[in-house]
């Protein structure tokens, strides 16, 4: 059976007949892991490898795992910094942060692909306009240029580790204060402005070989008055035309808020993200949105769609994680990244 273009989440440690009856469902693609999902790493690779056991070519399974206030997995696993930590290393000993940059990338990889988990949703390439507090330390800096060159080598230190990266929020929510996780958010700069700040990093990762976009629940009205995801114009226009991103877009949430004050229905909002040209659609916390999206969606994956997100699966898997501490280069990039500051706790609503 081949991938379907949902990616949903699951109720606990264990899958429960609920969740299994969703992931069978032909238009799942994907599960999303929270905190919720995770009491030690045996556990988890226990419930990865049943949700991988289910069908064949095997459901993606992701997780936001950035670092810092994102971190859904902790124990077991090594701490991971604030993205904005290497920022502040960046300005004194930018050649230091480039490193310890890829040393993050692979610890961050190696450790979810020691436990069957095929990716995160990072790295983050909002810019740190000093007045989201949804995004703040989450973005590596203020600079867009300081910003491509620590998510490069986060990507390249991933790739050691065996996964690709998804860049995240196009085209930028760093700069408004609005939280679209719990509120409509609105940017009302020009085209121009936010093209020549916050794209910068995403069109740089593109010709980097970025693998995966996820657009951000924002309304730029004087581009598009639909939200970047929903939007043509922002995922067809400038995303696959304009910046010619070949990879895979991600929907955000269709739960969050900032995709709720633009269509009502949690069908609605699939069909709407799936037309502007998103690959796959994320439904997270929401069990009667999700079982109304499988019940009514009627969408046919193409050939294209297929393979980029066949493209996500992990790569190199390295063992478990008792085997992964036996191999030096980990043992010596979870030494440098160590002592590098971050923060704890969780996003609202996840």
């Amino acid at each position: 059976m081949p991938l379907g273009p949902v990616m949903l989440d699951i109720a606990g440690t264990q899958l429960t007949e609920d969740d299994k009856r969703r992931l069978l469902h032909p238009l799942t693609g994907g599960v999303i892991l929270f905190t919720r999902n995770y009491d030690n790493h045996r556990q988890l690779t226990e419930l990865t490898q049943q949700i991988h056991a289910l069908r064949s070519p095997h459901l993606l399974i992701a997780v936001d795992h950035e670092g810092g206030r994102v971190q859904r997995f902790r124990e077991d696993f090594t701490r991971i910094p604030a993205m904005r930590e290497l920022g502040k290393i960046w300005d004194k000993q930018p050649a230091r942060a480039r490193h310890l940059a890829r040393q993050t990338g692979y610890v961050l990889a190696a450790e979810l692909n020691a436990c069957d988990v095929d990716f995160s949703f990072t790295p983050v390439l909002d810019i740190d306009h000093g007045q989201s507090g949804v995004i703040g330390d989450r973005a590596f800096h203020q600079d867009p240029h300081a910003v491509s060159d620590l998510a490069h080598q986060l990507m390249l230190g991933l790739k050691k580790g065996g996964m690709l990266a998804v860049g995240k929020h196009f085209p930028g929510h760093g700069y408004i204060k609005a939280d679209s996780h719990l509120q409509k958010s609105i940017d009302q700069r020009s085209y121009i402005d936010i093209e020549m700040n916050d794209l910068i990093p995403f069109q740089q990762m593109i010709d980097f070989g970025l693998a995966g976009i996820m657009p951000a629940h924002v309304i730029y009205p004087a581009v598009d008055a639909r939200p970047a995801g929903f939007s043509t114009l922002w995922l067809q226009k400038i995303l696959r035309e304009q910046l010619q991103f070949e990879g895979c877009i991600f929907s955000d949430d269709l739960t969050m808020r900032g995709a709720g004050e633009f269509l009502e229905s949690m069908l609605s909002r699939a069909q709407a993200a799936l037309a502007a040209g998103c690959d796959m659609i994320l439904v997270c916390n929401n069990s009667a949105g999700a079982d109304e999206i499988l019940n009514g969606l009627q969408w046919e994956m193409t050939a294209t769609s297929l393979s980029r997100l066949a493209r996500m699966h992990a790569r190199n898997h390295s063992g478990s994680l008792t085997k992964l501490r036996e191999n030096g280069d980990y043992v010596q990039a979870v030494r440098e990244i160590s002592g590098i500051g971050c923060e704890s706790g969780e996003l609202p609503l996840q």
